[in-house]
């Protein structure tokens, strides 16, 4: 992202101070699915996703589809996304939304890659399309309630919690992360974005992930320690990062 072109290196510091040992540099279009892959050559502990988001999907097709293919062949990319379906901003016919994240999610399957689920406002639509497939991910950036996340982690998905679960009214959301298996939970940043208190409405960036782990161990009743490294251990799993 265009935020960090000016102190990316001191952001990578500071990550690395903040014991942040792997990074997902998530595309969402071409342009940046490339540049995802470019910093995850350069810095050894970031790795990429590839993929098309539902905001940008009028602009999708075959061809697009060739190209992440193509980007995907590159060994440091370990999952497909930012994909989805967003009915929030409403930029996108929902038909054509629905197509290009299809098509991604046919992409991932035939390349054993998990996904990386981007949904706004569109929870049943997105469940319906993933009903029936075999497809391991996470719900990235949860918002949804308690009913919802397991139905999410029913499908064999985890679900990802970013920094709202430490705002003082996100009552629901920690109510989500108290009450699904630690096993099937992630800890996200979605940098520059939805970034957590302290920081909250300054740019976001990867070693504030502590303050989203810190908050996900108060509101578990748990250690610091127990939920960072179970988190880690989850997201090791399902992007496969055990050989780096």
């Amino acid at each position: 992202m265009s935020e960090f072109d000016s102190d990316r290196q001191a952001i990578m510091d500071r990550a690395r101070e903040a014991n942040v040992t792997r990074i997902m540099c998530v595309g969402i279009d071409l342009e940046s699915s490339r540049k995802a892959i470019d910093l995850a050559e350069k810095y050894p502990e970031v790795f990429a996703a590839v993929g098309w988001h539902p905001n940008s999907a009028g602009n999708f097709g075959d061809k697009e589809l060739k190209v992440l293919r193509e980007l995907a062949a590159h060994p440091k990319v370990k999952a497909v996304g930012e994909i989805g379906l967003d009915y929030y901003r409403d930029r996108v016919p929902h038909e054509s939304q629905q197509r290009t994240f299809r098509s991604q999610l046919d992409l991932a399957d035939e390349l054993d890659l998990p996904i990386i689920i981007h949904c706004r406002e569109a929870f049943d639509d997105v469940m319906q399309i993933l009903r029936g497939r075999r497809q391991r991910g996470v719900m990235h950036s949860f918002g949804g309630n308690v009913t919802q996340a397991r139905e999410v982690i029913g499908l064999g998905m985890c679900v990802g919690i970013t920094g709202p679960i430490t705002f003082p009214k996100a009552e629901e959301l920690r109510a989500v992360a108290a009450s699904i298996p630690l096993d099937r939970l992630l800890i996200e940043t979605d940098a520059p974005y939805l970034t957590p208190q302290p920081y909250r409405g300054k740019r976001n960036e990867p070693s504030y992930v502590k303050y989203v782990a810190q908050k996900l161990a108060e509101t578990r009743n748990e250690n610091f320690d127990t939920i960072a490294a179970q988190t880690s251990a989850n997201a090791m799993s399902l992007f496969d990062w055990s050989d780096f």
